[in-house]
């Protein structure tokens, strides 16, 4: 078993607790202001030249791994645009291993308001003794190319949110990395799960089983009678079965004798799965017109149910409904 570096003995000589005195001797001990002023000199020069300026969001993942030969570039240069959690763990060390998987999902929750740099001790001891860790795990918060807060042990996540709130509100300002990563954040869509319901229905309808997929939607329905998105669906469904069976050819029967109302409906239907809503929707207006009774009104619903498979905003739509009226009164 490798044995830890003298600067950072094994974890379970610390209890998991917040350590202000952790904090008060990083930030007493810990001087970095010689790699400061390189990483402020570097920052000056790529923003002269145009340059994207290192520890921008888009500068690298939510996590990484950081050697001494990186320490500068990927801890001290990045913290003077975002802040960086140093996690000081060894592969040996017990809490490192309940905490380290937190930290990583918590990072990769930010959206690049703040990277989380994982330091390997045992390979990198040099880092541990910049630190003065007394032992690990310990995390350090490096903001402006300096310490700024740190804490030892495997806290509990309730507990690590708030630090990390905290943090993130006293730097806002001060740091440009972490007000970007949270405005390009909030804009960013949010894909939501599928849900296995409507996944059940789709399978359904694309294997040609309208029966079951119109089932499936009556059950959602029957659940949530306001998803509209279930509604919109069943239509679909229950359209695509009936023209399923319809002979093409009904379109030049209806044209043979326009008032007919079953061939005008039927042929309308073809027309609609062809995408020429225009001409179905002005088949059944012009077969509205010269009927009367139940025959307009069963007209009328037929082109009712087609206008629901489309956007109401539709200027097809609008403009058919317009004729409807028209023809009715």
């Amino acid at each position: 078993m490798t044995q830890p570096p003298g600067s950072a003995p094994r974890s379970g000589a610390q209890s998991a607790q917040p350590s202000p005195a952790a904090s008060a001797s990083l930030a007493g001990a810990v001087d970095l202001s010689g790699l400061k002023q390189r990483a402020e000199a570097a920052s000056q020069q790529q923003a002269a030249s145009g340059g994207q300026q290192a520890g921008s969001p888009s500068a690298g993942g939510a996590v990484i791994d950081v050697t001494e030969s990186s320490f500068q570039s990927d801890v001290v240069e990045r913290s003077m645009q975002q802040l960086v959690v140093v996690d000081l763990w060894a592969e040996w060390c017990g809490p490192c291993k309940q905490l380290g998987p937190l930290l990583d999902k918590l990072a990769n929750e930010a959206n690049g308001a703040w990277v989380l740099a994982k330091v390997d001790v045992d390979a990198n001891p040099r880092i541990a003794q910049l630190f003065g860790a007394q032992s690990i795990p310990t995390v350090v918060a490096i903001a402006g190319g300096q310490p700024v807060d740190a804490f030892s042990g495997a806290l509990p996540e309730p507990e690590i949110r708030k630090w990390l709130t905290s943090l993130l509100d006293a730097l806002r300002d001060k740091l440009p990395g972490i007000k970007a990563a949270e405005e390009a954040g909030g804009q960013a869509e949010v894909e939501e799960p599928e849900d296995p319901r409507f996944t059940e229905a789709e399978a359904a309808f694309e294997r040609g089983d309208f029966a079951e997929a119109e089932a499936a939607y009556q059950r959602i329905l029957h659940e949530e009678p306001a998803n509209t998105e279930a509604q919109a669906a069943l239509n679909q469904v229950r359209f695509a079965a009936r023209t399923d069976s319809i002979d093409p050819a009904v379109i030049e029967t209806s044209n043979a004798d326009p008032a007919d109302p079953k061939a005008a409906m039927a042929a309308a239907d073809v027309e609609v799965a062809r995408q020429r809503p225009e001409d179905a929707f002005a088949r059944l207006i012009a077969a509205i017109r010269v009927n009367a009774g139940d025959t307009k009104d069963e007209l009328r619903n037929h082109l009712v149910e087609l206008f629901e498979l489309f956007d109401p905003a539709d200027e097809r739509v609008i403009k058919a409904r317009r004729d409807l009226a028209s023809a009715l009164f």
